[in-house]
């Protein structure tokens, strides 16, 4: 039979095919390589038409822009003629309310078919996430204990973080003597700027409430080398008091161990992974799920020891021009430009992202409405002094901002997103390349 008129079987066949793809118990997609919809099943238009500004599914790209906005340079950047480009890449829908409501997740795999065709696969992973939080901090604590027995330094800390003496594995760790660091804060272990007073005064209080604590990230040794390192703190209750031999009863934590474990190793052969899971594609900040999981510990923080926590939005004036003017390449190195500005404007602590196509934000703990007004005005100012030259050519931009703070009012992480994103539309609204700020709600 001619190609052009294929057999009755084929088309049969053909059919058949269609059919299942079409009642599949996972969302799929048929896409050109540029994002336009060839097909689409019921169950992705269900799990994508919240998403959609318009109420249109023309576009995987445009829908996923505002919570996956990668995704659409990791396919152009894909050097292979067919492959996967990403397998269940998580979009962060919302943020949950903790013990009402989980937090929505998206799953997203793209596979390249050839050189016109892309397949995507949708899969809401809500529950399953909610599962993997469960999990994830036992696997955490059994790695600690039964990787690199010998690559540990376990310092005693008194109640209020201070370490109490000094050890050889302390040295062999962090090469630090006993007269440096006997009586010091353990954020001696810091680097500068990167943990604050109430940051461990939480991680005490976690692990005195929660049987112990674990983080990572980078810590300092004592002739300044940096290494990445795995954190443990655990309590220590005092049974008996030794100098009257008089039992105790309130279970309060004494002290604390604080283990350190040097996992540089480690997190070279997982660092690629990490990176596609936590971090935007194009700017190399964290994504829009690294920020949530992010506002989900600082908002339990803030509800068991209310203290300052605030939020901004920074969202690029007239984007939609710079790139019909210059190009999309052109507009990548603005936002690349304007991601640079923002991690230079934040400390270690801040946890700063890229959540939207033009969109940024920046967590501040330990930060009122006054001292977020502040960072997002020297902001302003640093984007607007700023300049990108892309061929030969000098592109000058402005931001707008948004910010909000947290207050007895806010209910979620969401919520403290919305109203920052209110004050956003206000600073838009207000002539753009300005800041405004939410009121508190009554």
């Amino acid at each position: 039979m001619n190609a052009l008129f294929p057999s009755p079987d084929l088309v049969a066949e053909h059919e058949a095919l269609l059919q299942f793809l079409y009642l599949a118990p996972v969302g799929l997609i048929q896409t050109t390589l540029t994002g336009d919809v060839q097909f689409i099943n019921p169950l992705s238009a269900q799990l994508l038409m919240p998403l959609s500004k318009d109420g249109g599914l023309s576009n995987l790209f445009d829908v996923l822009e505002s919570v996956a906005p990668e995704l659409r340079l990791m396919v152009s950047e894909f050097p292979q003629a067919r492959g996967t480009v990403c397998e269940w890449f998580r979009a962060q829908l919302t943020s949950g309310i903790r013990g009402k409501l989980d937090a929505r997740v998206l799953g997203i795999s793209l596979i390249k078919l050839d050189d016109q065709r892309l397949m995507a696969v949708l899969s809401d992973l809500t529950r399953q996430v909610a599962q993997e939080q469960q999990l994830k901090y036992s696997a955490a604590w059994l790695n600690a204990i039964t990787m690199g027995i010998t690559d540990y330094a376990l310092i005693p800390l008194d109640e209020n973080g201070f370490i109490e003496e000094w050890n050889p594995g302390i040295a062999r760790i962090t090469r630090f003597c006993a007269e440096e660091i006997t009586g010091q804060p353990f954020s001696i272990f810091y680097p500068v700027d990167s943990i604050s007073t109430d940051r461990m005064s939480d991680l005490l209080s976690e692990a005195e409430e929660g049987g112990w604590s674990l983080t990572e990230g980078w810590r300092i040794k004592a002739d300044g080398d940096r290494f990445w390192c795995s954190s443990m703190i655990v309590p220590i209750e005092e049974i008996e008091d030794f100098k009257t031999g008089t039992a105790l009863f309130n279970h309060k934590a004494r002290g604390f161990a604080l283990i350190l474990r040097d996992i540089s190793d480690q997190k070279k052969n997982v660092g690629e992974h990490v990176r596609t899971m936590f971090n935007d594609y194009l700017t190399g900040l964290s994504n829009r799920r690294a920020l949530f999981e992010a506002a989900e510990v600082e908002l339990k923080r803030w509800h068991r020891h209310p203290r300052p926590l605030s939020l901004i939005i920074i969202d690029a004036d007239y984007f939609k021009r710079v790139n019909d003017t210059f190009g999309h390449a052109a507009g990548d190195q603005v936002l690349r430009q304007i991601a640079s500005e923002l991690q230079g404007s934040a400390r270690d602590i801040d946890t700063v992202a890229r959540i939207g196509g033009e969109e940024f934000a920046a967590l501040l703990p330990s930060t009122d409405l006054a001292g977020a007004v502040a960072m997002a005005e020297r902001l302003r100012k640093r984007v607007e002094a700023a300049c990108t030259n892309f061929d030969g050519t000098d592109i000058r931009y402005t931001v707008s901002i948004g910010v909000s703070t947290m207050d007895e009012t806010v209910t979620s992480f969401d919520d403290l997103l919305e109203r920052a994103d209110k004050a956003l539309f206000d600073a838009k609204h207000g002539g753009r390349n300005r800041v405004a700020s939410a009121a508190k709600r009554e």
